[in-house]
């Protein structure tokens, strides 16, 4: 991961850097890279596979469902330019938490819902933030998103990284990823990067 290029000039300036990292899994990880590579303090997003039962796996095996990862991104940012809460608020206005390894047409045990946290402050905060949603009633139906320390996190083959940004014609894209971020943008404006 080069994180080199960044200066305190991209980020907020009056504060010091201060890098976290968090996997999140919300279907289709083209989707969720798509999405957080655009938020301020966002400083790296990686198409991987975490938290299955074999080592290096291909997207061909986990694809099959048999090795138990997860599509995930592992975003890097900057704790002093976007929360972690914030980055939380979007995970959960971006995919539908409440279907079990499934979002839209892509169905499997690799397009579950999940946040695999590296600290006990951010367990803490995910599930408190899904207990008030659960209790406020916020979806038709109960939470289903795991909350579990980060295993492992493999990348992804080249070809999916930064794959919306290549890919924005192939159909996929156009279909699932391009309404999404049409929706993101309109919803989180204040939070998306300047170009």
């Amino acid at each position: 991961m080069d994180i080199s290029n960044l200066t305190k000039d991209t980020l907020d300036s009056s504060l010091p850097i201060a890098y976290d990292t968090i996997t999140l899994a919300a279907g289709c990880f083209w989707c969720v890279e798509a999405v957080f590579v655009e938020l301020k303090g966002v400083t790296s997003v990686v198409s991987g596979y975490c938290n299955g039962k074999i080592k290096n796996p291909t997207y061909r095996e986990v694809c099959s469902g048999l090795t138990g990862h997860a599509e995930a991104c592992q975003i890097v940012y900057d704790s002093n330019s976007i929360s972690f809460e914030q980055l939380l608020e979007v995970f959960f206005q971006t995919h539908n938490p409440t279907t079990r390894n499934k979002q839209g047409n892509d169905e499997g045990t690799q397009y579950r819902s999940g946040i695999y946290y590296t600290n006990d402050s951010q367990k803490s905060i995910a599930t408190q933030i899904i207990e008030k949603l659960n209790k406020a009633g916020a979806y038709d139906q109960p939470i289903v998103t795991e909350v579990v320390a980060l295993d492992q996190f493999y990348t992804a083959e080249m070809y999916h990284q930064g794959y919306y940004s290549l890919n924005q014609e192939q159909g996929y894209c156009q279909m699932v990823i391009k309404p999404k971020m049409e929706k993101f943008k309109k919803v989180f404006g204040d939070l998306i990067k300047e170009k």
